[in-house]
């Protein structure tokens, strides 16, 4: 991300915990990527020294994030504020998915 810094646009984090019993398997990453693919933005999944892009399904799944991970999700771009809130919430409720 270091041509985001040379073109001024501001790096916005939000740190999330992964929630699902199963972890960050195919279909939430699935999902989260999809969410992701609707943003102009630039959006990263992050994992302890581990960065990934946040629309690509299979990048995801190389985090292997387990059930309580905390993830950092970045974004930089026009709407990146609004991507970060759409990411947080799918987090949040779990991806919808049982208990």
């Amino acid at each position: 991300m270091k041509n985001d810094e040379q073109a001024g646009e501001e790096l916005l984090s939000r740190q999330v915990v992964v929630a699902n019993p199963h972890g960050l398997h195919a279909r939430p990453a699935g999902k989260l990527a999809q969410e992701a693919l609707g943003f102009k933005s630039s959006i990263s999944i992050v994992l302890d020294d581990q960065e990934v892009d946040a629309k690509s399904i299979l990048d995801i799944l190389t985090l292997a994030a387990g059930q309580g991970c905390i993830l950092e999700i970045r974004a930089t771009g026009e709407d990146a504020e609004q991507a970060l809130d759409v990411l947080e919430r799918l987090f949040a409720n779990r991806f919808e998915e049982e208990k």
